[in-house]
């Protein structure tokens, strides 16, 4: 079984990632990203969420979400959280049917968000650090919430 490893946005499998910029339409509003999306759905105040959707690049979005932690009403790396994640990733690629055929073409590889060098919780729980091809060490929520999404593309054309 073939591992497929993404990390940034401009490589080969970039296109999974939430920085990767294919917009989705949430509560009647453009979102440039699943990354701005997903940080703002961390919030309850509007004003706060608007900022982090109209931020034109996704690390800025993810930085604008930072300066209001105080704020944030969702725990980071909580059940709510991941089922945050979840939605946006969904809707992403509900929302671009080429993205959908390419996780489907991706078939029965593992999927990993590669953290590289960070080696933050947060970051070991939403990706892995990848030693070599087999080994690896994270909870790589990430790749797990794709798995699940392609399981279930792949479930809805048998």
């Amino acid at each position: 079984m073939k591992n497929v490893w993404f990390k940034k946005v401009a490589e080969e499998y970039g296109w999974m990632g939430n920085m990767a910029p294919y917009p989705i339409k949430f509560d009647g509003k453009v979102w440039l990203t699943s990354e701005a999306l997903f940080q703002s759905m961390r919030y309850d105040d509007d004003s706060v969420k608007e900022m982090i959707r109209v931020e034109k690049s996704p690390m800025g979005a993810k930085m604008k979400a930072k300066k209001y932690r105080d704020q944030m009403v969702v725990v980071p790396m909580s059940e709510l959280d991941v089922e945050n994640m979840r939605k946006c990733v969904k809707m992403k690629f509900d929302a671009h049917p080429q993205l959908k055929r390419q996780l489907m073409n991706t078939k029965d590889a593992f999927i990993y968000e590669d953290i590289g060098n960070r080696n933050g919780e947060r970051h070991k729980f939403w990706g892995a650090k990848k030693w070599s091809e087999s080994k690896s060490d994270g909870n790589n929520m990430m790749g797990k919430i794709l798995m699940e999404l392609r399981e279930e593309y792949l479930k809805e054309i048998k």
